[in-house]
């Protein structure tokens, strides 16, 4: 079980990045919602011992994470938003030296890098240089880095930015695999990467948890309250103003509006609500603007 409790961290100029961070997450995929700047890349590598908050208290399995950072350091996979790899030298040297740096050595280091390979898809061009993969193969090579040393808590900070759909499903299903034991925190803007993977997810903005809960749940508080039509973009500003309107899309007959009412407006059609429309409904609950358009 993951814990945190009253995380909070302010950087130099009084920016508010965590604001009083409450969550217990248990093993599985859990996903984190929330948009750019919402402080999430913040609160990942707090969790993963790389700065520290002002103030709260980070636990894992026992571990005092905030006290005890080597040990989490131990049995932890991290990929972050970005990560670099040196010119010219192949994915297999690389590993490597991360099984190395986590402890491990001799037969054991070769054979934990040779399961990583294999379990990413990547044995076939081990001996390829790293910043020649695709942005693909770069990501699974991400993921098999955080693999090594056996970890029981996994944390992928926006991991599919870039990837076409083939591979971002491809991560995705490796991910699902890896939490099937244990702790996997997928951090993402991107709601399509945590609808159908994650049981449980959080929203978070401006350094806040908005709402988290398990996703059928959310979902389903929703059915029957969420309406839909197209209209003009002329008629858009009207409806705004006489209707709680979450989200619209452009569709090639116009545009697609979601009004979230408890009775259905008139001319409208009820909408059968979906994980986006928890994330866009949260955020305008909260005086926060999401537009689609």
């Amino acid at each position: 079980m993951l814990k945190l409790s009253g995380l909070s961290k302010t950087y130099s100029g009084g920016v508010p990045a965590l604001r009083q961070i409450d969550l217990e997450i248990g093993k599985g995929m859990f996903g984190l919602l929330g948009p750019n700047g919402a402080g999430k890349s913040t609160l990942m590598r707090t969790i993963a011992t790389l700065q520290d908050p002002d103030a709260g208290s980070i636990s894992f399995d026992g571990i005092d994470v905030l006290q005890e950072k080597n040990a989490l350091r131990k049995i932890l996979g991290y990929l972050p938003q970005e990560f670099g790899a040196y010119p010219r030298t192949s994915a297999l040297a690389m590993l490597s030296h991360f099984a190395a740096l986590k402890g491990l050595a001799g037969k054991a280091r070769i054979q934990a890098v040779e399961h990583v390979l294999v379990k990413t898809n990547l044995w076939d061009v081990r001996h390829r240089s790293v910043d020649q993969f695709s942005g693909g193969m770069r990501q699974r090579y991400g993921i098999a880095q955080a693999l090594l040393g056996d970890p029981k808590l996994i944390i992928v900070d926006e991991p599919t930015a870039g990837l076409d759909p083939a591979e971002r499903r491809r991560f995705q299903n490796l991910l699902v695999e890896l939490g099937n034991d244990v702790v996997v925190l997928l951090s993402t803007h991107i709601v399509d990467d945590v609808e159908d993977i994650c049981p449980r997810i959080a929203i978070m903005a401006q350094g806040r948890i908005l709402l988290t809960g398990e996703s059928v749940a959310l979902v389903s508080k929703l059915e029957g309250k969420l309406w839909s039509r197209l209209v003009e973009k002329a008629d858009l500003p009207a409806l705004r103003s006489s209707h709680r309107v979450i989200s619209t899309r452009i569709r090639a007959a116009g545009i697609e509006v979601k009004v979230l009412a408890d009775a259905r407006p008139p001319e409208m059609r009820e909408a059968a609500p979906t994980l986006e429309d928890v994330y866009f409904s949260t955020l305008i609950a909260n005086d926060l603007t999401v537009e689609l358009e």
